[in-house]
């Protein structure tokens, strides 16, 4: 009497321990990408003020007003063309990172429904 309600239970247990793992392992992917990413934007930041600092003195010792808008100019069109660079790469780490995440999760959703899905009928025997 009680067996298909303990089979019923064993595998909603079995289902909930796979779509927890699946959660678990989805974190950790998030969890890596993100200190990729983290990473990625710490030496940006480092290498843009590292070009501050130079256009900064480059600055101090410019000899005249035109040589000074030119140092100007120059760091302003790399600090931007970095700028770009990076922010697509970091929507790239992005990208990947959802990618990543989701993997584990549509793994055990689609085992859980090929789990679920009904089972084909048997074909009834030919009537001779």
């Amino acid at each position: 009497m009680f067996e298909p309600i303990q089979k019923a239970t064993e595998e909603f247990q079995k289902v909930s321990k796979n779509n927890y793992e699946a959660v678990v392992r989805s974190y950790g992917e998030l969890n890596k990408s993100f200190q990729a990413v983290a990473a990625r934007w710490t030496d940006f930041s480092k290498r843009s003020f590292e070009d501050a600092n130079r256009a900064f003195e480059q600055l101090v010792g410019a000899k005249s007003l035109e040589h000074a808008i030119e140092i100007q100019t120059q760091y302003a069109k790399k600090a931007y063309d970095n700028w770009m660079a990076e922010a697509s790469k970091i929507g790239e780490l992005y990208a990947a990172a959802a990618r990543d995440a989701y993997k584990p999760v549509e793994q055990a959703v689609t085992k859980s429904a090929q789990k679920a899905a009904p089972k084909p009928a048997p074909k009834p025997a030919p009537v001779s």
